[in-house]
């Protein structure tokens, strides 16, 4: 009987023991389920964290895109409807621009912008009495030779002029509607506005500016006489065969005639678009604005002559402002 029961008791004893080894693999097996839950719970929730970072960046990135874009329509808007833009250079951004550009107030500054390509330097070394390929005459060539203004002195000292070729906006990794401060236009006594095909939003954007800053402004279409030539030969002229003189002539007069129209009606036109006031479009050649400068008499003039006496009674106005001002400082 003492064996029976003492034979149970180890029975017992094991099943107590094989349920406790039991419990304990059920323990452990959920412990390790729940570390690995929660494992996956933190891998999930980093995760999410990532993502939702590389969300906020790429929203971040997406709203200064939107502000940029916005910055710039508004700008462009308000140069078209008139609106003087609110960003003005401050006195030391004056005086370190007119430093850069080697500005004398003795002397007049003139400055020629325009797109690459328009004929800017091939002006300049005109309004200078050089062809291009003189000693000492600026650079020409379709694609544009610097990306920094290029600063030219008349080659005639007996003019007290200095002429700048300004960089074309879109040789430039610069807006158009910031073109006008970023090239330190504020600081030239007169901008020349240089177009040879059409009339673009830089344009636009250097008068509207002009305007503000009190800058005399001519607008010029360069390249006349390549332009004519053309509008004869869609009239049907060949230079080759044509030998009848008479009919050149009225073919040159009808091409001249129609361009001057068509050019005058373009810029006016663009001007009304962008609320800036009508003003004049002079139509040149460097050939004959060449011929005009060193007093010869071409044939083939249609504005190079008002043009130049424009410039030089800008230069001369500004002469007398600056001679008046300097005998009441005198006087006081």
């Amino acid at each position: 009987m003492e064996a029976q029961h003492a034979a149970m008791r180890a029975a017992a004893a094991a099943q107590a023991q094989s349920n406790a080894e039991m419990m304990a693999m059920i323990q452990a097996e959920r412990a390790a389920n729940e570390a690995r839950m929660q494992a996956e719970a933190v891998a999930r929730t980093a995760s999410d964290k990532v993502k939702q970072l590389k969300q906020r960046v790429a929203e971040v990135e997406e709203e200064k895109v939107k502000k940029t874009n916005a910055a710039k329509e508004k700008a462009e808007r308000q140069l078209k409807e008139g609106i003087q833009p609110v960003v003005a250079p401050t006195p030391e951004e004056v005086g370190a621009a007119k430093r850069k550009v080697q500005y004398q107030e003795d002397l007049f500054h003139f400055a020629v912008a325009g797109v690459a390509g328009g004929g800017k330097s091939s002006l300049i070394n005109a309004m200078r009495g050089l062809r291009n390929k003189d000693k000492g005459s600026a650079a020409t060539g379709v694609t544009e030779t610097a990306l920094a203004v290029s600063r030219y002195a008349n080659a005639n000292a007996e003019y007290p002029y200095v002429w700048y070729d300004i960089p074309g906006a879109g040789t430039l990794k610069i807006p158009d509607w910031q073109y006008f401060n970023a090239q330190r236009l504020y600081v030239f006594d007169c901008i020349i506005v240089l177009f040879d095909n059409r009339f673009t939003m830089t344009d636009i954007a250097i008068l509207t500016n002009c305007r503000r800053f009190k800058i005399p402004t001519y607008i010029v279409r360069s390249k006349a006489d390549q332009h004519v030539r053309n509008l004869m030969r869609d009239m049907g002229y060949d230079s080759d065969d044509e030998d009848d003189e008479d009919r050149k002539k009225k073919l040159y007069q009808n091409a001249r005639q129609q361009f001057i129209e068509q050019t005058c009606r373009s810029v006016k036109d663009s001007l009304e678009n962008a609320n800036i006031p009508d003003q004049r479009v002079y139509i040149i050649s460097k050939d004959a604005m060449l011929d005009v400068v060193k007093e010869k008499h071409p044939k083939e003039v249609i504005d190079e002559i008002a043009l130049l006496n424009g410039l030089l009674r800008e230069a001369q106005v500004r002469r007398v402002r600056i001679d008046t001002e300097t005998a009441n400082t005198k006087g006081k």
